[in-house]
């Protein structure tokens, strides 16, 4: 092998070994929470982490399953220890179906997810609904598993979050 092609072998090896490390790992509220990796509490990544972010509907339903209520109970408790959070829950279907429909039935499952949050007690006034239908799979499958995944109502912060 010719010292160019050996030199570029040697540069791409680099290149993935260092693409390839392990991920540093988080730590909720550690000491100070301030440490490298560490997840800060009121984040994005604290309410994906300790929390959960998204709840699962089956098919052509926007009705919140009993599975999926612990998440939003903690969420609404999560909300409540973090008041300044403003959310926007996001409206998802899967592929199947018209566009308008899948519309429609992500705004339902987003203002279920509302609902259930105010129910608990969080103000209305901090929570915003968007549906995205069919338009932002989580999973690229079309298939049962797939489509499973991309029927969801996803919390995000939008405001009063800890950056």
């Amino acid at each position: 092998m010719s010292a160019p092609k050996l030199l570029t072998a040697f540069a791409a090896m680099a290149l993935l070994a260092a693409c390839s490390s392990e991920p540093e790992t988080a730590v909720a509220g550690g000491a100070g929470g301030a440490g490298a990796g560490a997840i800060r509490p009121g984040s994005q990544e604290d309410l994906r982490a300790n929390v959960g972010d998204r709840v699962l509907f089956q098919t052509d339903s926007s009705v919140v399953a009993a599975g999926e209520r612990p998440v939003l109970e903690r969420q609404a408790r999560w909300m409540a220890q973090h008041s300044a959070v403003q959310v926007t829950v996001e409206g998802h279907a899967d592929e199947r179906g018209t566009r308008e429909y899948n519309l429609a039935l992500g705004a339902r499952r987003a203002q279920a997810v509302k609902d259930f949050l105010v129910s608990r007690g969080v103000a209305a006034s901090r929570i915003s609904t968007v549906s995205f239908g069919k338009e932002r799979p989580i999973d690229p499958r079309s298939n049962e598993e797939g489509w499973a995944m991309n029927r969801n109502a996803h919390t995000t912060l939008t405001g009063g979050a800890v950056s």
